[in-house]
């Protein structure tokens, strides 16, 4: 029992956490060279080989056939992993246009214009 409301409440977190991102997203298309034309999703993964795959994977089915038009690039950040997380990334981002993978400071940087800017 304790174990399912630890995850319930990291889940919480997670989804907290997703929706600042995509606000981040809105204000880095709108001040970067981002195109402004749909909405970008980055996920920050560390140490996650074994599940990177899946979730990006499903993420993708979702935007190239399901409902998420809107959605034109999902922009994947490594957090300095140990496992094989960035192989996996790379891999991914071969196989599907629509990944793209940067450096964690490549991100940062362009989260902290954004914040600069307003």
């Amino acid at each position: 029992m304790l174990d399912f409301l630890l995850n319930g409440i990291l889940w919480t977190f997670a989804l907290y956490g997703l929706c600042e991102i995509i606000k981040n997203i809105i204000y880095i298309c709108t001040y970067t060279n981002l195109k402004s034309d749909g909405i970008y999703i980055i996920v920050a993964a560390k140490n996650q080989e074994n599940k990177i795959e899946g979730f990006l994977r499903t993420m993708l089915f979702r935007i190239l056939y399901g409902k998420e038009e809107l959605v034109k690039d999902v922009i994947v950040t490594d957090l300095d992993s140990t496992d094989d997380t960035m192989k996996i990334l790379e891999k991914l981002s071969k196989d599907y246009s629509e990944i793209k993978v940067v450096n964690w400071k490549e991100c940062k940087e362009v989260i902290d214009s954004v914040k600069e800017a307003n």
